[in-house]
């Protein structure tokens, strides 16, 4: 009965140690003028950045009716009707940002009878890939949160109480 062996590669014992990529503080520990320019300081995005991005790739997708719970609605449909008030574009997102990477945090209002989990789905892949692009920070999650539905009857009802005389 003969055995066979598998072929081993050489030098399995001894790792192989490779030198580390060199960055910008790698070099002498000191930025300057003979660094190149994208090495040159750093950049810090600021959380009503991402908040922003994020809003705006949520609302895109079909099925959105709104966003926020139903306080922060209510705050913004007061807010929507003062005079020279700016609507909150960044209602129902919270996010934590650090140096490299995201997380976000999305309250939806979806409308009656579209595929809710579908609709998590597209909200979830919109926001990553704008964030992402945009940003540059890597998205670690993103949390879908569907706080209420919006019925076609709501609409009909807020028009009617809306205005009683002309």
């Amino acid at each position: 009965m003969t055995t066979q062996t598998a072929p081993t590669s050489q030098n399995v014992s001894t790792p192989q140690t490779r030198k580390p990529a060199q960055t910008a503080t790698d070099v002498s520990g000191v930025l300057g003028a003979d660094q190149p320019a994208a090495n040159r300081g750093r950049t810090s995005i600021a959380d009503v950045v991402v908040v922003k991005v994020a809003s705006i790739a949520a609302r895109e997708i079909p099925g959105v009716y709104d966003m926020g719970g139903s306080l922060s609605r209510t705050i913004g449909a007061v807010r929507d009707r003062v005079p020279g008030g700016r609507p909150n574009v960044g209602r129902g997102v919270k996010v934590e940002v650090g140096e490299r990477q995201t997380a976000v945090d999305v309250d939806l209002v979806m409308e009656y009878g579209t595929p809710i989990t579908d609709v998590a789905h597209d909200v979830r892949e919109n926001v990553v890939s704008a964030v992402e692009r945009v940003t540059g920070l890597e998205v670690v999650e993103v949390n879908v949160t569907v706080n209420d539905v919006h019925l076609p009857e709501d609409d009909s009802e807020s028009q009617s109480t809306q205005s009683r005389v002309e």
